[in-house]
């Protein structure tokens, strides 16, 4: 499926870094307003800002049965779940954030577009693609339940579509793996996907044509016969399924906090 695509840096994609407690994307759900911590940033600008074809899709539209409410909208280092998701996808004001249809209206996101979700990932992607402006031709989607993907991850995953319809991140399977029956699998042969998953719009677009389904974009885009890339992706990019990865998530921050504290100090001593 793929086709020669017009040259672009595979330096396109706007990189944001976002730092612990800092300034929110203005999340205000169910009562829960993120708050900022008082002369914080929340990253740097890369050199497509001004790519008007490089949009982003959030999708938050789950109902979060196995976490026992809406993740998305759960606490972590004093913002949100959904705050660190769409921050790290900021770029120049285009990004679509899917959430569940009842809480449109008391979702607002600064410098993002609120759309209501449907009843299955697909559907809630779909929803997300049709909010796009007809001047977007790749798009990267995210799940909203992944707070700390990095700035790298995403650069990683928007210059790979130079060379194919569709990117991923992948890391490596750690554990030992069995079938149901019993059988060793060979874990050398698998990797697990993490998202932003990353495709010209066409692409995904034909891939969820028919009321496609599936957990994985990326696995429509190669069932209908699409180019598909793996890079390097982050065992620190989790997702947030049970009660439990707000812990990890949480201490990833403050580890991440004092590793750009520490960075900074010998710069301070030296201005000082």
């Amino acid at each position: 499926m793929f086709a020669a695509h017009p040259s672009r840096s595979p330096q396109g994609w706007c990189l944001l870094g976002s730092a612990f407690g800092s300034q929110t994307t203005n999340v205000v759900a169910m009562n829960v307003t993120a708050t900022s911590e008082a002369g914080a940033t929340s990253g740097s600008v890369g050199p497509w800002a001004t790519d008007a074809g490089v949009w982003a899709v959030v999708v938050a539209g789950g109902s979060g049965a196995r976490f026992g409410g809406l993740k998305q909208f759960s606490p972590l280092g004093g913002r949100t779940v959904i705050d660190w998701a769409v921050d790290a996808l900021q770029c120049a004001g285009r990004t679509i954030v899917v959430v569940p249809a009842e809480h449109v209206e008391a979702i607002k996101i600064n410098n993002a577009t609120v759309v209501a979700g449907g009843a299955t990932r697909s559907d809630s992607v779909r929803a997300g693609l049709a909010a796009l402006p007809a001047t977007a031709d790749r798009v990267l989607i995210h799940d909203g339940a992944r707070p700390l993907v990095s700035s790298d991850v995403v650069g990683r995953v928007a210059a790979a579509l130079e060379h194919a319809d569709g990117a991923v991140p992948v890391v490596p399977v750690t554990d030992t793996l069995r079938t149901t029956a019993g059988e060793p699998v060979d874990r050398s042969l698998f990797v697990a996907a993490q998202t932003p998953q990353g495709f010209w719009v066409r692409a995904i677009s034909d891939a969820l044509g028919n009321d496609a389904e599936a957990t994985d974009d990326a696995t429509l885009v190669t069932q209908v016969g699409g180019t598909v890339v793996h890079v390097d992706g982050d065992p620190s990019n989790l997702k947030v399924t049970v009660a439990d990865d707000l812990v990890v998530a949480e201490a990833i921050l403050r580890q991440r906090a004092t590793q750009r504290s520490t960075a900074q100090e010998p710069q301070a001593s030296t201005q000082s």
